[in-house]
């Protein structure tokens, strides 16, 4: 096998790495099996890689071993609009669903940033969010069946096209969110629902931070549920005017989104109330999206925001964490401080309907040890910070290698041990993705 194709699985989008012995590219469950029964007998580390979109070093063969790969099962088995479910490969790109479900006039609503790039099986298995999790929910709530081929080799089905199933344990929801260490997904039910007629959406600029938190918690007082709504701080906003220019956002040093969906006439009179409320809560300027192309049109500058960060030249670790909704001006200052106390920039946006705000810390040279053990001492407090104030270490990306120090004051030493135990029982050799958050 060539040095490049080892290399290009090394890693994912995370800055560890580690080379495999071995990369096999399945091409069906009956693959996936023979490549598990052998492992399993000659005890030899597997660790699965969808399309490699993580961010917390899951899919890095720490071990060695076999990288098996799932990118060549990439087929949609069906969509069934009449039983509201698609039938998935776990190498379909999650835009691709979304595209076939489009054309039959359904949705399929999970949308994370990386949804033009990243696989449906790394989406179950970090559970993964994105925008529209505020009213819609995360993976989990879309998966209504699994097939899983376990370390043994052994091939499960739990769960199928019923929308209502109580039998047994919620196996489904154990592999959700796995990462990889309970067994390989190698076929998914989910749930689709009908397209909503039509979406509308606000784009708006506040002076502070403050006021456009303050207005996350009046849209939801005022008995809206958007669709999404995000907010983005000083420093997102300064790399993004400078990589697409000055005149892209009015000035102002917080911008937030609010989108809608749903009849016309519901949304049309929505979207007015929500301009009216806006105002009165000091937005600055406010863009008003009517259509779904328009609509388009901002989501595109918001997905540019990760990539205007990375053109700074600083390294982004790019932290998902999670607050009560009511802590984000808590949180924003504590980043500030954090900031002037390291050195370090913070940048925050992400969103803010569910708490989960991604909270960037921007280092200069993080190949640098000095520099290094600096920067993962910042984060060390700021996980601490988030740990104390009731909040999550990971809203979507999952654990991995990147959250690690941090996993059992996370979980609790009891829910730690549970956790083991649940993995001793899937896999007793311990061969699936070893050496992550259990290790």
């Amino acid at each position: 096998m060539s040095p490049s194709t080892l290399g290009d699985h090394s890693g994912d989008k995370w800055y560890a790495s580690h080379v495999p012995d071995v990369v096999v590219f399945a091409e069906s469950t009956a693959d996936v099996s023979a490549v598990m029964k052998y492992a399993n007998e000659n005890r030899i580390p597997v660790t699965t890689r969808g399309a490699g979109f993580g961010y917390v070093g899951g899919a890095v063969p720490v071990r060695g071993g076999i990288v098996l790969s799932t990118m060549r099962m990439n087929r949609i088995l069906g969509m069934h609009p009449e039983d509201g479910v698609a039938i998935v490969q776990p190498g379909v790109i999650t835009g691709d669903l979304q595209a076939a479900a489009h054309a039959v006039g359904w949705e399929y609503p999970p949308d994370p940033a990386s949804l033009k790039d990243c696989s449906i099986g790394g989406n179950i298995a970090t559970n993964a969010g994105g925008p529209r999790c505020l009213k819609y929910g995360v993976t989990r709530s879309y998966v209504l069946g699994l097939e899983v081929v376990l370390a043994s080799g052994e091939i499960l089905r739990t769960g199928g096209r019923l929308h209502k199933n109580k039998t047994g344990f919620d196996l489904i929801g154990s592999f959700t969110g796995s990462e990889g260490m309970l067994g390989i997904i190698t076929e998914a039910t989910l749930r689709i629902i009908p397209k909503p007629a039509s979406r509308a959406m606000l784009a708006a600029i506040f002076p502070e931070f403050e006021m456009a938190a303050a207005a996350v918690q009046a849209i939801l007082n005022a008995g809206h549920l958007p669709s999404a709504l995000e907010i983005t701080d000083t420093f997102t906003l300064a790399a993004a005017r400078k990589k697409l220019g000055a005149e892209t956002f009015p000035p102002g040093d917080a911008h937030l989104i609010v989108e809608i969906d749903g009849r016309p006439a519901a949304t049309l009179s929505e979207i007015e109330e929500l301009h009216q409320l806006l105002t009165t809560l000091g937005a600055t300027f406010i863009e008003r999206a009517p259509d779904e192309a328009s609509c388009e049109r901002i989501w595109k500058l918001r997905r540019e925001f990760s990539f205007s960060l990375r053109d700074t030249g600083l390294t982004k670790l790019n932290e998902d964490i999670v607050v009560p909704r009511s802590k984000l001006v808590e949180l924003v200052t504590f980043a500030r401080r954090l900031e002037q106390e390291t050195g370090i920039p913070i940048a925050c946006f992400g969103h803010a309907g569910d708490g989960n705000i991604h909270t960037n810390l921007m280092v200069r040279d993080y190949g640098d040890p000095e520099i290094r053990v600096h920067a993962d001492a910042a984060l060390d407090q700021l996980f601490r910070w988030i740990l104390a104030n009731d909040g999550a270490i990971t809203g979507e990306h999952g654990v991995g290698l990147a959250k690690k120090p941090w996993i059992r004051q996370a979980l609790g030493e009891t829910a730690f041990a549970t956790h083991k135990v649940l993995k001793n029982a899937f896999d007793p050799n311990g061969i699936l993705n070893p050496g992550k958050f259990l290790d």
